[in-house]
């Protein structure tokens, strides 16, 4: 058999992690999933947004099974990672001033909605300028980031804050600058990432929160179910009907 030790220690790195962002951000997700039921609960509509590998969070609890109806992707275009080419112009795009507001202006978000922004180093103007700019027109803002970045590193934003400081919620990841959990010899580069592993349980945690806080106010969750289980479609079905002014990715 080969030897498995850095498989074992980068799991064990991710469920140290884990653990930490559920004891120490317990409060945090609890009020983030219970944000998100009253907004559901009172007509609003439900947003997720990330850059780069950030994007990959926010797309886990879009359109799938087990998941709620209601969460929309807002995208960026060119941002979501390696959908242009060359992969380097997402990042460059981050950075940029005014792109972020242009796109909340042109998309169904309105005042009484809830967009959830997802950053690593909540550090690029992107992320900064959409939270700004969605408190500015009346959204909620959940903010998944890592505070480590705001201790450790600059803002690029002409207002020098970072995404953390224009959150309604603020829930720490806890991922170490740089992003990379293992060293070892003859490894030049820091390696073996773990945020995509935390945030998509944040992310989750925050839903399952919120599907709990809704029935304790009467309310049916609207979840997805699987469409490879007998029925999947058609429960999927109802519940887009029923829905259907509220979930974008369906239009």
């Amino acid at each position: 058999m080969r030897d498995t030790k850095l498989a074992g220690q980068f799991f064990d790195a991710a469920i140290g992690l884990l653990e930490r962002v559920r004891d120490e951000e317990s409060d945090a997700i609890a009020a983030a999933g219970a944000a998100i039921a009253e907004t559901v609960a009172a007509g609003g509509r439900l947003f997720a947004f990330g850059a780069g590998h950030s994007s990959l969070a926010a797309q886990d609890v879009v359109y799938r099974a087990g998941g709620l109806a209601l969460m929309n992707l807002l995208s960026v275009p060119g941002t979501l990672g390696v959908d242009v080419m060359p992969a380097t112009l997402g990042s460059a795009l981050e950075r940029v001033d005014g792109l972020a507001g242009a796109v909340l202006d042109s998309s169904p978000a309105r005042s009484g909605d809830l967009l959830v922004i997802i950053s690593l180093s909540g550090r690029n103007a992107l992320p900064v300028e959409m939270a700004l700019h969605a408190r500015a027109v009346g959204l909620k803002v959940v903010g998944i980031t890592s505070v480590a970045y705001t201790e450790g590193t600059r803002s690029r934003h002409s207002s020098g804050g970072f995404l953390r400081d224009h959150c309604d919620i603020v829930i720490d990841s806890k991922i170490a600058i740089g992003d990379a959990e293992l060293t070892a010899e003859g490894i030049e580069a820091p390696f073996a990432p773990a945020s995509t592993v935390v945030t998509s349980a944040v992310m989750q945690a925050m839903m399952a929160t919120a599907a709990e806080r809704l029935v304790e106010r009467g309310i049916e969750p609207p979840m997805l179910r699987s469409g490879n289980v007998d029925g999947g479609h058609e429960w999927n079905g109802r519940v887009m009907t029923e829905y259907a002014d509220r979930i974008f990715y369906q239009q």
